[in-house]
């Protein structure tokens, strides 16, 4: 057994051969004879020989590691992203640096230079809650460095995209609440500065005027974290004309609403049905348990390394795409029964 780290040369020397013919046989090439190539192979094997990655980097121009920077790698619905992206990078040969930003756009700023400084093929984001200057993104295009944001994106730049059809699954959820007899439906939104937020807001309006709903402003309200939630609901349930229906934008702010309610004194369904975003597994273990939206994370990390990988290897100036994953209303137990 050879020790120490195994080389190339090192396969070579013991087999009398040169190191373009092990490479040539690593790499079945048809001028190396069969009886060679399974002699080089069973070394190899033998002695475990792994290729050098710097060395492969240096000949490909390419490190095969992807740079991945999400908000928070503790959400559900990140982590069921981030599974999509490990599982499709890895079977297609790549690595994957995480980056977390926290929500705070300097650290997201500091995560592209870290990307961008481990020299990765490709990066893929979902930007922060209060990221409103692009420049940092911008740098990764002017490196020359493929680029595709997923769920949170940003619009002022022409990239690859892969986006929920969150105007569409929020539709769906007002209307669940309005067919079980909900009238006074309160959306607890996201930050505005996000697309996201301005479709799930946008979906809520849509459904609220299709069935001749009354739209108030002082129905619509921020609050996207469970701590807002904590202060925003007690009040809401203190109104003359109080909520029967709550559309919260993701969730955590969803659960804690229904712990709210019912701290207030109120049932959840019998008083307030209320309708997440996400469908979590926290949407399984509340009481009752949530009805929600199902974003399909994993699809949406699956189908943006796959934009990215085609993107790194085509190299080439194809039109950029926006891939939308199509949403499904999930009904459990904080919504009342149709009819």
């Amino acid at each position: 057994m050879y020790k120490g780290q195994v080389t190339i040369k090192d396969i070579a020397k013991e087999l009398g051969i040169s190191p373009s013919t092990v490479s040539k046989a690593l790499n079945d090439h048809p001028d190396i004879s069969q009886v060679t190539k399974k002699v080089v192979r069973d070394l190899v094997e033998k002695w475990n020989y792994k290729p050098d990655p710097i060395a492969l980097s240096l000949k490909s121009g390419l490190t095969k590691t992807i740079g991945v920077i999400v908000p928070e790698i503790v959400h559900y619905f990140f982590s069921t992203v981030i599974s999509g992206i490990e599982d499709l990078a890895y079977d297609s040969g790549y690595h994957v640096m995480f980056c977390q930003s926290n929500e705070t756009y300097e650290r997201e700023v500091k995560a592209v230079q870290t990307l961008l400084s481990s020299r990765v093929d490709g990066i893929l984001v979902s930007i922060t809650k209060v990221t409103k200057d692009f420049g940092h993104f911008r740098k990764i295009q002017d490196n020359g460095i493929p680029l595709v944001f997923f769920d949170r994106i940003c619009n002022e730049l022409d990239t690859d995209r892969v986006i929920v059809d969150d105007e569409q699954g929020a539709f769906d959820a007002v209307e669940h609440l309005i067919k079980t007899g909900c009238k006074n439906i309160v959306h607890l939104s996201g930050p505005q500065n996000l697309q996201i937020g301005k479709n799930r807001k946008d979906g809520y309006l849509r459904a609220l005027r299709y069935y001749n709903q009354i739209t108030d402003e002082q129905n619509i309200i921020k609050c996207d974290t469970r701590e807002e939630a904590t202060i925003i609901v007690p009040e809401l349930m203190k109104r003359t004309n109080r909520p029967d229906g709550i559309f919260a934008v993701n969730d955590l702010t969803a659960v804690e609403s229904m712990n709210m309610i019912k701290e207030c004194g109120f049932n959840v369904p019998k008083d307030v049905s209320v309708v997440g975003f996400t469908n979590g597994m926290i949407s399984d273990i509340t009481c009752p348990t949530l009805s929600s939206v199902e974003q399909h994370g994993y699809m949406i990390g699956k189908e943006a390394v796959k934009l990215l990988i085609n993107r790194i290897e085509k190299k080439q100036n194809l039109p950029f795409r926006t891939i939308t994953i199509k949403t499904e209303m999930v009904i459990k137990g904080s919504s009342r029964n149709v009819g």
